[in-house]
């Protein structure tokens, strides 16, 4: 099995005023993320993640931050530019785990509602996307949100597998039918398709 694994961080201080989004999920809160785009910081992780895995750069490759045209971009649109990546290199997701580290809002009474959010985004099940939180004790970064993720890719099987078989049946087919064609000039009798069980009247 051909599998790559991804890795991505990303960080965003806190900023009254502003929507706050973590895994494309709005929620209710005092603060949002500041940043170019909407500051969604686990979307940025995995973005990076997804891009990393197959050697397709970084988020900022593809999303400068000075570019005006992102500015409160949905970061849905990195996410879906990535997964096009992965796809044309040939991989699908296989799971995805994260980590958010945050003081606040607590993230545990809404990690369902992330999970189920991210699954959807990414086109995987609930089951295959981790989602976790830890507070910033000791790192002196209490109005900051951090995440981290990682992401397990594996390369989709070629249709070819299935067109070979095709053609091996098919030759098959073939072979039997010269081998019908000799008996028959062998024994100068021409052989009898097999019994027909619904050709009954």
């Amino acid at each position: 099995m051909d599998i790559r694994i991804g890795y991505g961080w990303d960080s965003h201080a806190f900023k009254a005023g502003v929507p706050l989004k973590i895994g494309g999920l709005s929620i209710d809160h005092p603060e949002g993320l500041a940043g170019h785009s909407d500051g969604d910081v686990l979307l940025h992780a995995l973005t990076d993640a997804l891009l990393g895995a197959v050697s397709a750069g970084d988020i900022g490759s593809f999303f400068p931050p000075g570019d005006p045209r992102w500015k409160d971009a949905d970061s849905k649109i990195f996410l879906d530019l990535a997964k096009d990546e992965i796809q044309s290199a040939g991989y699908r997701i296989v799971n995805v785990d994260t980590t958010l580290v945050l003081n606040a809002p607590k993230i545990g009474p809404l990690s369902s509602e992330i999970r189920e959010r991210v699954a959807e985004l990414l086109g995987i099940l609930p089951a295959n996307v981790g989602i976790k939180a830890k507070t910033p004790e000791g790192l002196n970064a209490n109005h900051v949100a951090q995440a981290h993720a990682v992401v397990l890719l594996e390369r989709i099987e070629e249709r070819g597998d299935i067109q070979t078989m095709t053609a091996v049946m098919q030759s098959q087919r073939e072979l039997e039918d010269v081998v019908q064609n000799l008996v028959s000039q062998v024994h100068g009798v021409p052989v009898r398709a097999p019994f027909d069980t619904e050709d009954i009247t």
